[in-house]
């Protein structure tokens, strides 16, 4: 696809999306583990997350396949299956300080090290078996 001069260029991310199967347990995950602030929480539908600047959204995928019952709302159903990713910053003194707290909450560790640009990453898993990465904000700088 090309690229016009008219073409606008998106400033950031807004907001990414998981899909969980059980809303309680990532709840708590991303609430009380990883202690972000829960800026919404819909009944078994969703909990949204702050995170920065940014909205970590976890859906349940069966209740956001629905179409949507408020028409002045009218957001299409979406969703997906499976394991997904997101990677939250932090500098290499709160990523060691994140992978004490995470094993003291006996959050296994699935991976960590140094990428070939010096950023530090830190990988695990949410209930759901999402991804939750944390790396160095200059990863790819």
């Amino acid at each position: 696809m090309k690229v016009t001069r008219s073409t606008p260029s998106p400033g950031g991310i807004l907001e990414a999306a998981l899909y969980v199967g059980d809303l309680d347990a990532a709840e708590r995950f991303y609430g009380e583990i990883l202690a972000l602030e829960c800026i919404q929480r819909v009944a078994n539908r969703h909990a949204f997350f702050r995170v920065g600047g940014s909205v970590l959204l976890l859906f349940n995928a069966d209740e956001t396949a629905k179409p949507p019952e408020n028409p002045n709302l009218p957001v299409p159903p979406h969703g997906a299956r499976g394991p997904g990713h997101v990677c939250m910053t932090l500098s290499r003194t709160e990523i060691d300080e994140m992978r004490k707290h995470l094993l003291e909450w006996n959050i296994p560790i699935d991976a960590e090290f140094d990428w070939p640009s010096g950023a530090r990453s830190l990988y695990v898993r949410d209930p759901a078996g999402n991804s939750v990465e944390f790396a160095e904000g200059h990863l790819w700088n």
